[in-house]
Formats: C-alpha cells, sequence, structure tokens
C-alpha cells in the first residue's frame, strides 16, 4: 500500500496486518514509532470512518498532555511532523503540502528555531491547507509569543489530527 495506492477501506483496517495497519497509520499521520505503540491497538476495533479513527486518535493523544510520565510520547509524535520549510520531508504528504513554503525558508528556519526553544521538545505543527506563508508565520508568532506550553500541545494535536482527516479525504480508495 503506497501512497499512490490510498488507504485500505476502513471496514478493511482491523484484517490488515500489521504492517499493513502501521503503513496507513504512516499515511494520516508521519511515520513515528510512538503513533505506531498508541494506535495499532486500537485498530482492532472497527471504525466506521477514517474521521472517527482519527477522532479516537486525537482523544489517545490529548490523553498523553495530562501525564508528566508521558510527555516524552507526546513530544515525540508530535515531532515526527517535519519543520515547516524544512528540504528534507519525510513523508510525500507532507512534502505536497509544505511546497508553497520553499520560498521563505530562511525565515521559517529562524521561527522554527525561536518556537523550539520557546516549547523544548515540541515541533511547530499546523494545518497548512493552503493557507499563505504570511498567515502561517503570524499565526507562529502568536503561538511562541502566548508562551502556554500545555495549549501549544493541544493545538499540535489538533492541527496534526486535521492534516490526518485531509489526507484520509485525498487517500481512501
Amino acid at each position: 500500500m503506497s501512497a499512490a495506492e490510498g488507504l485500505p477501506n476502513i471496514s478493511a483496517l482491523p484484517t490488515l496486518s500489521s504492517p499493513e495497519q502501521t503503513r496507513a497509520l504512516d499515511l494520516l499521520f508521519e511515520p513515528s514509532p510512538v503513533i505506531h505503540e498508541l494506535l495499532l491497538p486500537l485498530l482492532e476495533t472497527p471504525f466506521p470512518s477514517y474521521d472517527a479513527l482519527v477522532d479516537r486518535a486525537h482523544e489517545a493523544f490529548l490523553s498523553l498532555v495530562s501525564s508528566s510520565s508521558d510527555k516524552g510520547k507526546l513530544h515525540a509524535i508530535l515531532g515526527s511532523h517535519p519543520r515547516l520549510g524544512a528540504k528534507k520531508v519525510e513523508s510525500a504528504q507532507s512534502a505536497s503540502e509544505q511546497a508553497q513554503l520553499a520560498e521563505g525558508a530562511a525565515e521559517l528556519a529562524a521561527l522554527n528555531a525561536e518556537y523550539e526553544a520557546k516549547f523544548p521538545g515540541l515541533r511547530y505543527v499546523v494545518f497548512v491547507n493552503g493557507r499563505g506563508k504570511d498567515v502561517i508565520k503570524e499565526n507562529m508568532r502568536a503561538r511562541i509569543g502566548r508562551g502556554d506550553m500545555a495549549l501549544e500541545e493541544e493545538e499540535a494535536i489538533k492541527a496534526m489530527c486535521d492534516i490526518a482527516k485531509d489526507r484520509a479525504a485525498k487517500l481512501q480508495i
């Protein structure tokens, strides 16, 4: 199952092999052993839609926000997303989503560094979805200025799940 092949039918997900389920999760989110560890057990139960699966993943990710012992897992999940404007992006989906951000990469790199200094262990995650660089940079500056780690974790989780729902809509065969 490659990105070109799309996602399997949601009803088939519980019957797929673990590697096939892992590839489906990688298409929805980003390749991440922590995402696999957290979400693969959930795939044993059927979901009526990919949106329902992503909603359940959202709950699982949010449960890590309030647990101090799980912060490392949460930050690893959020860190699986590439930095905005990064030259090397692991997933084809992210490369496509970030294509419009290639110009002005130096300014984005500086904002990424400022963000990561303000929120150690986090990576800025936003649902780009056709928004221009200026809008994204303004959002990034506002989130840096707000300086609220817990709110930032929740906002990054929401963005990651919004991205996953968008990908699911585009990749279902």
